[in-house]
């Protein structure tokens, strides 16, 4: 099947091979707020920029997860910051549930320096942040999952040339030369002919799994000018920052147990009204377990996530939120198609909120604020 997007900043010419889902199920398109790559795919199942029914997105995480054959361990799972944070630590929690596997370790790469080890970084070409930190993690059997995993599975939410991924494939393969092969797993494969030549580029078999497997061209519009200049944004701030907890950042090995008091406070003080509940940037996985939570207790419930991606309103984003960051490093954070539902109540989701007097966004959607 093919299709044709006309965006403002240029037109989409897409090449289906193969889906389990119809492509409008999975994704829109839009436009960015950086040159270096004018349109985004807007995952309509992620949980990021449009809100997903959390039951929907463990479908997907499920559908994803059963595609990952039987694979010699250790297994490493790395999701990249910070749109694939969900998605990744969902598919590897559904992986623990279908496998009963013991012998794998999740992470996700951050944007934040932490006090700990640093296992490597490396680049995302077209971001507007482009650079992405893998820390070592701090809990020993998970250390060595990480340092001698035989399998590597790497996520994002799609791929259109792999760049990125080849880049964190080759940082980590320098790290841990006992790797046999390495999986790239994403909701939507775009990378058509490049797809033969990754393999080539790391020297160990690469597998693909995704949603949706085709290929895309992009021809930009001469007149598109983005009504902003993106600046490259650092890694985080110099002296680190002292996690409360690990929820991913550091390597997690089992599926992640929130408090029964959180879950049925929250729970309690929601009885008859109808859900949104947001994840905040890299925090995006625990408020998705609160959400999933409410949402099988009998809530209507709708998850979505903050995120730092300077996106351009209208196509598949609907509206655009901008404040200031709830880490204080006073980075312009997004929240797009905002008030887009019907629902009652909106529970914000926060690990740190260094930023009480510059980060309104609670103030401004009149939102429960929950400290994980």
């Amino acid at each position: 099947m093919s299709y044709v997007v006309n965006l403002r900043s240029g037109q989409l010419r897409l090449t289906v091979e193969s889906a389990d889902y119809p492509l409008d199920e999975l994704c829109g398109f839009g436009c960015r707020a950086n040159p270096r790559r004018p349109f985004v795919i807007v995952s309509r199942v992620l949980g990021k920029h449009i809100p997903v029914r959390p039951s929907r997105m463990v479908e997907i995480h499920r559908t994803l997860a059963k595609k990952i054959p039987n694979i010699p361990g250790p297994v490493a799972f790395i999701a990249l910051a910070e749109t694939a944070v969900g998605l990744g630590h969902g598919i590897f929690e559904e992986w623990l549930t279908l496998t009963g596997r013991d012998d794998a370790v999740f992470l996700h790469t951050t944007r934040y320096r932490l006090r700990e080890t640093l296992a490597f970084s490396f680049q995302e070409p077209h971001s507007h942040a482009p650079c992405h930190l893998v820390y070592e993690p701090v809990e020993k059997h998970c250390l060595h999952f990480f340092a001698k995993a035989k399998t590597l599975i790497l996520i994002d939410d799609e791929l259109t040339t792999g760049q990125t991924l080849v880049n964190l494939a080759v940082r980590y393969l320098a790290y841990n030369d006992r790797v046999h092969q390495v999986f790239f797993i994403c909701l939507t494969d775009w990378l058509g002919q490049h797809r033969s030549t990754l393999a080539q580029r790391l020297g160990v078999p690469l597998y693909l799994v995704s949603l949706l497997q085709g290929s895309l061209e992009f021809k930009a519009n001469p007149d598109f000018q983005a009504p902003q200049t993106i600046a490259a944004f650092a890694c985080g701030r110099s002296e680190g920052y002292p996690l409360r907890r690990n929820y991913g950042r550091l390597g997690v090995r089992q599926r992640i147990r929130l408090e029964t008091t959180l879950l049925t406070d929250q729970s309690n003080s929601s009885l008859g009204r109808r859900l949104l509940v947001l994840g905040t940037g890299e925090f995006a996985h625990p408020p998705f377990l609160l959400a999933r939570f409410l949402e099988n207790a009998g809530h209507h419930v709708l998850f979505q996530s903050t995120t730092r991606s300077p996106l351009l309103e209208g196509d598949a984003l609907g509206t655009k939120w901008q404040f200031m960051d709830n880490y204080g490093e006073g980075i312009p954070n997004y929240l797009y198609n905002a008030g887009s539902q019907d629902v009652d109540d909106i529970m914000i989701g926060y690990e740190l909120m260094d930023a009480r007097s510059s980060h309104d966004l609670p103030e401004r959607l009149k939102a429960r604020c929950v400290i994980f």
